[in-house]
């Protein structure tokens, strides 16, 4: 699995917070996620017009701080 890591905050006020999307690292390699994770974010960022992305990163769940 491949993490595509969104940080986004509310629009209306001063809550930020991470939200993971996890994609099958079959089919979705690191440098991939890194060149594409925009075209994955967009759908996201329609889907939950309250944040705004703030930025974003991939990395492999192992990585993660904390388990999901």
């Amino acid at each position: 699995m491949i993490e595509l890591l969104i940080s986004a905050c509310l629009a209306t006020a001063p809550e930020c917070r991470e939200f993971s999307l996890l994609l099958d690292a079959r089919e979705v390699s690191l440098m991939t996620c890194r060149l594409t994770g925009q075209f994955v974010i967009a759908p996201w960022q329609q889907d939950h017009p309250e944040w705004t992305v703030q930025g974003w990163t991939c990395r492999l769940p192992e990585q993660r701080k904390v388990a999901l």
